[in-house]
């Protein structure tokens, strides 16, 4: 019993993995194709911050801060990360930008 129990949880981990490594993969490929780079990097500020530097910021995030996060790169704004400020990002789907800030918290 323990040992179906330990292979369940297992696959479900397994499946748990590879929906993130998916997400995280379609977060790359929204951030490279949008704008994103014009103002950030993964390991040093440009305009805007490192993405490890976001990264390091809402490290453990759960689903409800990178819905909050994808909602302010939607809409732009400036005052977290200093007086520049990101340019709002509409033309994204939510599920696009969720992506994609599954991504940058993975570049820690």
């Amino acid at each position: 019993m323990r040992y179906i129990f330990g292979v369940l949880l297992m696959s479900g981990l397994s499946v748990f993995a590879s929906q993130a490594m998916a997400d995280a993969k379609a977060g790359e490929a929204v951030v490279k194709k949008s704008d994103c780079m014009l103002c950030h990097a993964v390991d040093k500020a440009v305009v805007g911050p490192a993405f490890k530097d976001v990264a390091a910021k809402y490290k453990g995030a759960d689903k409800a801060t990178i819905a909050k996060l994808a909602a302010k790169v939607k809409a732009g704004g400036s005052g977290v990360w200093g007086q520049a400020a990101m340019i709002p990002h509409p033309q994204l789907s939510d599920a696009e930008l969720q992506d994609a800030v599954t991504w940058v918290l993975a570049q820690h």
